[in-house]
């Protein structure tokens, strides 16, 4: 009897572990999503991984910087909105490829409100009886590694892609009043359907299930609108970011004048650029444009699979997007060579003149568009004087014929900001036929394009498309070039070269 107790106790205790590891298989469900190359977990391993592991510590994490910022953001949108439910979700991550994911970027306005850059989070204001909102914030929890999930969920398992905040820590993180588990999401959308005390505004198009529960309203759109317009003018925090993105997109710009001297393909000017901009930043703030040669005439060019040659042209649009989101956007163009040849030279004067110009329309109170009306004005003198255009200055640039666009092909200022194309959703009275306002910042990019097979341009210059971009601030009394330090005339730019090279 003394030998069989402790076997059947044994047989017991392995019953029970048995039984636990089967209960944890069941739990686990379609959270533990596999892959069709991942082995068989079998209950007695799922029970092993999750004993014996040092408990976490360390507190309450720092909040983040300039959390009364954000709070502050918060606020301001509570006071445009009192007694009114307002519901912000951040978006999912994307799949690039079967079960391979992009790595995820924050939707904008969720960003702007919290500062926080996980994926699947939402943030819902809620009216307060006596004024005001409570600001709560739903997060993914982190149940530590005392949960089978952290093992066998490749999407948002620990031991797959590193840990989430969890509740409680975010609530400190971020200054939230409350977070809760996105668990809970479900149950209070659900409560939201038809009250009518407290009406609800959602915006769109960033997680289809909160979508899909609240029926689609005009005020939605109009919320998506007034985030979009909160965004306009810059807080001296933005402002700060967007000058540390420009100096490092700067550092990036010379990482490719340095690579020259080698380099045979724009992808490999893509790449010196891109590593600069995860090095210092969180990303690119959008697709590298290096395009060489008569590729410069394509505006978007993201292909980058083009041959350099010291004799052409390289087009450069790139910017470093920060830890902070926000986003440099900064064009020069740069003979690959070391020198421009005197077609390029006279093309990249003029649009040099036509930046200047435009960048004397930059001030408060003046149209948005006036920058651009100046800059179209001097392009079109000098396509009349270069034979280029047949017609007047006048009549090129009368409403009713445009013929100058056949060579300019895009407007020359967008807002930028958390997004490159910043403010997208702003109404046209408040954005492109609104007034200029101290604190907005935008782009002045003039270009002119010659395709290769344009019977109108003459022949030499065809395939030469030049453009030349800074980021500027509108100021209370005039503006600050973001970028100035960025070398831009023709000679500064051969200096400039001349100089990395000798490094």
């Amino acid at each position: 009897m003394s030998k069989a107790t402790p076997r059947t106790e044994g047989k017991d205790d392995a019953a029970k572990v048995k039984a636990k590891a089967k209960d944890r298989v069941k739990k686990v469900g379609k959270k533990g999503k596999k892959a069709a190359h991942d082995p068989n977990t079998p209950p007695a391993l799922l029970d092993f991984m999750v004993r014996e592991w040092e408990p976490r510590g360390g507190g309450a994490p720092e909040p983040i910087a300039h959390v009364e910022t954000f709070r502050g953001r918060r606020d301001a949108l509570s006071k445009k909105y009192p007694a009114e439910t307002l519901i912000v979700p951040t978006g999912h991550e994307k799949v690039r490829s079967n079960d391979t994911y992009y790595r995820f970027r924050p939707a904008s306005d969720f960003y702007y409100l919290t500062g926080n850059t996980e994926p699947d989070c939402v943030l819902v204001m809620t009216p307060r009886r006596g004024g005001g909102h409570k600001s709560v914030l739903f997060v993914e929890p982190n149940p530590g590694k005392t949960d089978a999930t952290f093992f066998t969920d490749r999407n948002k398992g620990e031991l797959w892609v590193g840990p989430r905040l969890g509740v409680e820590e975010s609530q400190a993180r971020y200054g939230m009043d409350e977070c809760r588990a996105l668990a809970d999401l479900e149950k209070f959308v659900r409560g939201l359907r038809g009250k009518v005390t407290h009406p609800t505004r959602l915006l769109r198009g960033f997680d289809h299930a909160v979508d899909k529960a609240l029926r689609k309203t005009k005020r939605d759109k109009d919320f998506a609108t007034a985030l979009s317009e909160m965004r306009l003018v810059k807080d001296a925090v933005e402002v700060g970011e967007l000058e540390k993105v420009i100096a490092s997109t700067k550092r990036g710009f010379e990482d490719v004048i340095a690579r020259l001297r080698i380099a045979k393909s724009e992808r490999e000017v893509e790449g010196v650029f891109n590593l600069r901009a995860r090095v210092e930043g969180n990303d690119v703030g959008y697709g590298t444009i290096a395009a060489s040669g008569q590729h410069a005439c394509t505006l978007h060019w993201t292909k980058n699979d083009g041959h350099l040659s010291a004799s052409d042209l390289l087009l450069l649009d790139a910017g470093v997007e920060g830890d902070s989101l926000y986003t440099a956007d900064i064009t020069r163009s740069l003979p690959i060579g070391g020198r421009f040849t005197p077609e390029q030279r006279t093309i990249y004067e003029l649009v040099l003149k036509a930046q200047r110009e435009a960048m004397k329309e930059v001030k408060p109170g003046a149209d948005f568009l006036a920058p651009n009306r100046a800059a179209m004005r001097v392009l079109t003198e000098g396509l009349v004087a270069l034979g280029i255009l047949k017609t007047s200055v006048e009549e090129s640039l009368a409403e009713d014929q445009q013929l100058y666009r056949r060579y300019t092909l895009h407007n020359v200022s967008h807002m930028l900001g958390i997004d490159v194309h910043d403010c997208a959703k702003a109404r046209q009275e408040s954005y492109k036929l609104g007034k200029l306002a101290a604190g907005m910042v935008l782009t002045v990019e003039p270009g002119l394009y010659f395709q290769h097979d344009d019977l109108t341009v003459p022949e030499r210059f065809r395939g030469i498309g030049v453009r030349i971009e800074d980021d500027v601030l509108v100021t209370d009394d005039g503006v600050r070039n973001l970028s100035a330090n960025i070398p831009v005339g023709a000679d500064e730019v051969e200096a400039w070269m001349s100089e990395v090279w000798a490094r």
